[in-house]
C-alpha cells in the first residue's frame, strides 16, 4: 500500500497476513538493494518506510524473511524478467 504525503513523499506499507520478522523495500529508486530499504515494524504490525521521490515512475518490491513479495495493494503492477510482478508507483 501507498499513502502519499504532498507532490513526492511517499509512505510504503505492508501489513503481513501473517507473523513476519523482517520487511525490507527495494525497488528502482535505491537500486534494488534491499538493505537501503530497512522498513519499520508499527504497533499495529504492519511495516512502513518512507521516502522522497522525484518525478517518474518506480518499480519495487517486498523483501519478506527473505522471500520476495509485490505490494497487492499497490497501484499498479507489471511483469518482470523473473516471472513475477513487480508493483509500480508513479510520481507526478
Amino acid at each position: 500500500m501507498i499513502i502519499r504525503k504532498g507532490k513526492s513523499q511517499v509512505t510504503f506499507v505492508y501489513a503481513p497476513g501473517n507473523s513476519c520478522q523482517k520487511v525490507l523495500l527495494a525497488g528502482t529508486f535505491n537500486e534494488w538493494n534491499p538493505e537501503n530499504g530497512k522498513m519499520a515494524r508499527q504497533k499495529d504490525g504492519s511495516f512502513r518506510k518512507r521516502i522522497n521521490l522525484s518525478p517518474g515512475e518506480y518499480r519495487y518490491k517486498f523483501l519478506v524473511d527473505g522471500e520476495w513479495v509485490h505490494d497487492s495493494e499497490g497501484e499498479a503492477h507489471a511483469p518482470n524478467e523473473f516471472g513475477s510482478l513487480d508493483s509500480i508507483v508513479r510520481i507526478d
